[in-house]
């Protein structure tokens, strides 16, 4: 953060106050408001806090005009295809690219802890056969803390750098026990030969009776999807890490708050949402039908996976990963999933329609990833785990960042009161 000393003033009940400006390296300026309240007893009205930075950060920038996304100042599209997760995980956490010796190193530490404590197997079969694999997430990761006691005090930056790469690695091999719980199969422990995309499919899809071969394919874009999923500035579970962490808890606690907060339906949900959409349409013969009512102000349906709160243009991470989807689909085809069929003429449909060209209502990420899931074969309920699983080394990235910041105080957001004002007790009696 720079401090180009420059000032606005606030005019206030016949007093006028200065705000410093801080000028980030790119983005709009910042007004510096902590000292606001001291002095003028005012606080400032940010609901969602949509025009508030709540932190200065390093790790990550999105230029929502441009269609641009940065990590560490790289593009994500040149990191998409050009790079591979556990290069881009290293990236985010220590700021720069690796050397060859470097990402030798990182990769062999992470391999080396996939596998998780096999007590933990235990811990999975308390839950009903039934769980949503998304509730398993939330309650395993949280436990890391009972069976990893010696990475877990946050003023040792051992023990940090430890809980990072814990959680890196075991989060696969965790969100994977999840699915196979929830399908009745045996876990499948991690293998140390397959790189880290690879693993993961692995651990989902093989089974003890006969031999699994992960296709590249696949692997490539599983890969891509954890890469371009990494980490997405300070949106609503990156800010719940920042938030649970600044009161000191420890990080397997953290990751667990950033995964429960992913699970809405409004953030983490969405590749969910898109493909229970494309069941809605049901078949190709009715896109025109929902793409009318898309069309329609007064009807209620949307198009999921289309357009982008943040991106108003484009979204890069979209662009990267059409490609991948383009790949999946060719080689698993879609003549036998009406689903898919539904999803590939309604991206035809909307790119070539004058109405969604001129609302900018493009394919997003979501729409992308949710088909290569559909396609691997994964159920719904697996989107947002291999969200959470994708999104960990981000969560974890902005959590050190926010323990070494000198600046660090527990959060404490202020309120605009409108209840009742103070009134006397009245006994039942008198009620």
């Amino acid at each position: 953060m720079t401090d180009t000393k420059k000032t606005a003033q606030l005019s206030l009940n016949g007093e006028t106050y200065e705000l410093p400006i801080f000028s980030p390296t790119t983005g709009p300026d910042v007004l510096d408001i902590r000292k606001l309240y001291g002095q003028a007893g005012v606080f400032t009205y940010d609901p969602g806090f949509t025009s508030t930075a709540s932190c200065d950060s390093t790790i990550t920038y999105i230029d929502g005009g441009k269609g641009e996304l940065l990590h560490r100042g790289y593009p994500i599209d040149q990191l998409a295809s050009k790079s591979h997760h556990l290069e881009v995980c290293y990236l985010l956490l220590y700021g720069e690219l690796p050397t060859a010796a470097q990402l030798e190193d990182f990769e062999t530490r992470v391999t080396r802890h996939t596998m998780v404590h096999e007590q933990m197997h235990n811990f999975f079969r308390g839950f009903r056969r039934d769980a949503h694999p998304m509730a398993t997430l939330v309650g395993v990761v949280g436990a890391m803390s009972a069976f990893y006691h010696d990475s877990t005090d946050i003023n040792d930056p051992w023990q940090r750098e430890v809980a990072a790469i814990r959680l890196i690695a075991k989060l696969p091999t965790i969100a994977a026990m999840a699915y196979k719980y929830s399908i009745g199969q045996p876990f499948v422990y991690p293998r140390n030969d397959l790189d880290y995309a690879a693993n993961f499919l692995h651990m989902c899809f093989s089974v003890p009776a006969e031999e699994y071969h992960v296709d590249p394919i696949l692997a490539r874009a599983m890969d891509r999807i954890f890469i371009l999923h990494a980490d997405h500035e300070q949106n609503a579970s990156t800010s719940t890490v920042r938030l649970a962490s600044s009161s000191g808890a420890n990080p397997f606690a953290c990751i667990a708050a950033g995964i429960a907060c992913l699970w809405g339906p409004a953030h983490g949900g969405a590749n969910q949402a898109c493909l229970e959409m494309l069941k809605e349409i049901g078949s190709v013969d009715r896109i025109p039908e929902f793409i009318e009512r898309a069309k329609d102000k007064n009807d209620p349906f949307r198009l999921m996976g289309f357009g982008h709160r943040v991106y108003k243009n484009t979204d890069p991470r979209a662009k990267v990963l059409k490609q991948s989807a383009d790949e999946v689909l060719e080689l698993l085809g879609v003549e036998d999933n009406p689903l898919l069929q539904v999803a590939k003429e309604l991206e035809r449909t909307a790119l070539n329609d004058e109405y969604f060209i001129e609302k900018k209502l493009f394919p997003n990420v979501d729409f992308y990833s949710g088909i290569i899931l559909e396609a691997m074969g994964f159920p719904t309920s697996m989107f947002t785990p291999i969200f959470a699983l994708s999104r960990t080394v981000g969560w974890i990235s902005q959590w050190k960042e926010m323990i070494a910041d000198p600046q660090n105080k527990i959060g404490r957001p202020r309120q605009l009161y409108l209840g009742e004002t103070a009134r006397d007790y009245i006994d039942i009696e008198s009620r």
